[in-house]
């Protein structure tokens, strides 16, 4: 048998590589615009052209979004979650709402069962953040810190779960539950939509399954501000 010689990677995918560890480390989170073209290639040493391509490249695959006049920016934090945003994109609302409560009530369900003292530090600390991000966001309008700490307090208990499996699916689907919670809200930050999770981290914290479990269900009854208009049926 002939062996080939080794195929060398070419240069744009190795910084390919480079961006890509900055995003799905969280150095630069999804929303956000990474530096621009002269910066980058600056900082890599290599010609624009070069990042050119990789740039383009990890749009393709759906973690960067190229938007001309205003710059790039992180819209997931992996390849498979840019799949998944895309693939959900055009789905109701109401079915998206059906599927994130579905996971999130069989993960409270499961956490109230498996959690640790660990667990539970952690969900408080998290419910305290949740809590004065969105004091914040009803003073000032700014909805962003609000979204990041919900998002964080139901990936916890998603964690508190101790199923990989279901985290895993749960991850690859966080950046499209985010941009539904800010579609959700859209700049509507008035008291009476104030969701409480106190009582759901209580019943985790009990080890009632039913309670939490029961408490996320309640959340699938808060009304849509936005919601998905009905087909027309007139002919």
């Amino acid at each position: 048998m002939t062996l080939s010689s080794a195929r060398r990677t070419p240069l744009f995918e190795q910084v390919a590589a480079q961006l890509r560890e900055q995003i799905t480390a969280g150095r630069w989170p999804v929303g956000s615009r990474i530096p621009t073209e002269p910066e980058l290639a600056e900082q890599l040493g290599v010609a624009r052209g070069t990042l050119r391509e990789a740039v383009r490249a990890l749009a393709h695959n759906g973690l960067l979004d190229i938007r001309q006049g205003s710059g790039t920016y992180v819209v997931s934090s992996s390849e498979l979650a840019g799949v998944m945003r895309r693939r959900f994109a055009d789905f109701d609302r109401e079915h998206v709402k059906e599927l994130r409560t579905m996971l999130e009530t069989s993960a409270a369900g499961l956490a109230a069962l498996r959690r640790t003292e660990a667990d539970l530090v952690h969900l408080d600390a998290l419910l305290d953040r949740r809590e004065r991000a969105w004091r914040h966001a009803e003073l000032t309008g700014e909805l962003e810190d609000f979204v990041q700490a919900d998002a964080a307090l139901h990936h916890a208990i998603v964690e508190a779960a101790h199923n990989p499996a279901l985290s895993g699916i749960y991850a690859d689907l966080g950046d499209f539950f985010r941009a539904e919670l800010r579609d959700f809200f859209a700049g509507e930050l008035t008291p009476d939509r104030h969701v409480d999770h106190t009582r759901l981290i209580a019943a985790i914290r009990a080890g009632d399954a039913n309670a939490a479990t029961r408490e996320c269900a309640l959340f699938a009854t808060f009304p849509d501000p936005h919601p998905t208009p009905a087909p027309d049926t007139q002919a």
